[in-house]
């Protein structure tokens, strides 16, 4: 799949906003802290990327009723559905200066109740491609997203079969429905009843 830069503007991915916070001083300090044990922009993108993975648990794995939807909360209440995920881990990447973008997946159980899975794309200095990155959370087995600049390694991969999509469009804010719904949803059983079904 060819991504589509919905933004011309490299800096647009660089934004901080209300949903993108990164100079709260949440984000701040936790990019500090990843920071500090890392050498340069990969390994600070990949450092990033495994302590929301790993570090801050999917709410629907986790059994967590709470909807966040700023980056910032996210990393303080450490809990949120996989677009939550993206806007934190988006945060942290454009807090030290790596441009980060949103898209989005279309997925099913295998076949019914479709949604929106989110997710990032990344571009590090001195390189000319996107890269996409999964902040979901591993659940094994099946589950096992990696941090990857070459070969995806995303959660799920979409089936054709089930009318699944994977969106090329980088967007530079998130999918102002995505927002929407999470602001809101008063919990999680009541998000997914508003929650999109596609871009």
């Amino acid at each position: 799949m060819d991504p589509i830069q919905r933004n011309p503007q490299l800096s647009a991915y660089l934004v901080a906003d209300e949903v993108v916070d990164h100079e709260h001083r949440t984000v701040r300090e936790r990019a500090a802290r990843l920071k500090s044990g890392t050498t340069d922009a990969y390994s600070y993108a990949k450092a990033a990327f495994e302590y929301v993975r790993d570090e801050i648990p999917h709410s629907t794995d986790s059994g967590d009723p709470r909807v966040t939807w700023r980056a910032s909360d996210v990393l303080a209440q450490r809990t949120g559905i996989c677009c939550a995920k993206a806007h934190a881990l988006a945060a942290l990447l454009r807090a030290e200066g790596v441009p980060a973008a949103f898209c989005y997946q279309r997925l099913t159980e295998n076949g019914a109740d479709p949604a929106l899975h989110g997710l990032i794309a990344l571009k590090l200095p001195g390189t000319d491609t996107w890269a996409r990155q999964d902040p979901r959370g591993n659940v094994p087995p099946g589950v096992d997203a990696q941090f990857s600049l070459d070969e995806e390694r995303l959660a799920w991969p979409v089936r054709a079969e089930f009318s699944e999509v994977d969106y090329p469009v980088l967007f530079d804010e998130p999918y102002p429905a995505v927002v929407a719904a999470l602001r809101a949803a008063p919990d999680r059983p009541s998000l997914w009843t508003i929650y999109p079904t596609e871009l």
